[in-house]
């Protein structure tokens, strides 16, 4: 079973074969405006990449697409040679446009394409875990992956890839995957705001597979939540701390990967999500999304 053994908030979590923080750090907002272009501060860029470290996070999720290719090459200007203890996840199955966009490319030869490149920029023989990321910007949408997710598992036969997951898919989606080879995540959307996934994070949890949600302060953000501002104000905290600190009880598979491009932001972040809820503030903030 999955035991916290870090003073990080929430502890860790068993990735397959290898242990992460469940406090991590999601690199995204690293990249301009959009996700697109380098940052507005590149010398923070990778100050930021290196306290997550200092910090002891262990767990930093990625992608290729993001800048594009830009966020991966800050991970390894700043951070290569990496750490032993250092797990990088990424995700493939959508390029960039010049408008900004995500078209999808899904095709085994463009997913092959992906994954060489993840390697090459991140400066690594094997991936530690890809993502295949379905669905759009609205959503998962309908729809087999089979063939997709199969590039993945014979790539990771191939001695590529350590550990798979999916990203952005229906509870369908994940079944199907499963029945292609096993996964050690599940990358969706979810937040206080946001439970539709509130099955599936349990099934999951029973099968010792990991819930990471992106975004998980978006879309309609609980930032807004007069409960969460009344819970948070009560507590003394900020309404992010109160939302982060709700996802770590929520379930113990359940990893966080919070982005920031400043160092400041990201000490608030590990800070705010070790506050103590009471079982008073969960019932109170279970009411926010159902």
């Amino acid at each position: 079973m999955n035991t916290p053994t870090t003073s990080l908030p929430g502890g860790t979590w068993a990735l397959g074969d290898s242990t992460v923080t469940r406090f991590g750090y999601g690199a995204m907002q690293l990249a301009g405006p959009g996700v697109m272009g380098p940052p507005a501060d590149h010398d923070e860029a990778l100050a930021v990449l290196r306290a997550a470290v200092d910090l002891r996070i262990t767990h930093i999720d990625t992608s290729d697409a993001y800048g594009p290719y830009l966020t991966n090459e800050l991970i390894r200007e700043a951070l290569h040679p990496y750490p032993e203890s250092l797990f990088i996840a990424t995700k493939v199955g959508a390029n960039r446009d010049a408008r900004g966009g995500w078209p999808p490319a899904r095709r085994p030869e463009d997913l092959r394409k992906q994954v060489h490149q993840n390697l090459q920029r991140l400066g690594v023989e094997v991936l530690d875990l890809v993502n295949m990321r379905m669905g759009d910007a609205e959503g998962p949408r309908p729809g087999s992956l089979a063939e997709a997710f199969g590039t993945l598992a014979d790539l990771q036969q191939q001695g590529l890839i350590r550990h798979l997951g999916v990203s952005n898919v229906t509870e369908e989606q994940v079944a199907e995957a499963r029945a292609v080879a096993p996964i050690v995540c599940v990358q969706n959307m979810y937040n206080l705001a946001h439970r539709h996934d509130d099955d599936l994070i349990d099934r999951l949890a029973a099968d010792d597979i990991a819930y990471v949600p992106f975004f998980p302060l978006g879309g309609f953000t609980p930032l807004q939540s007069e409960t969460l501002s009344r819970v948070a104000t009560r507590r003394g905290a900020t309404p992010m701390s109160v939302a982060l600190a709700w996802l770590l009880r929520r379930s113990p598979n359940i990893l966080l990967i919070p982005g920031t491009s400043s160092t400041a932001h990201l000490r608030e972040n590990v800070t705010g999500a070790g506050l103590v809820l009471s079982d008073e503030d969960v019932a109170e903030l279970d009411t926010i999304g159902r």
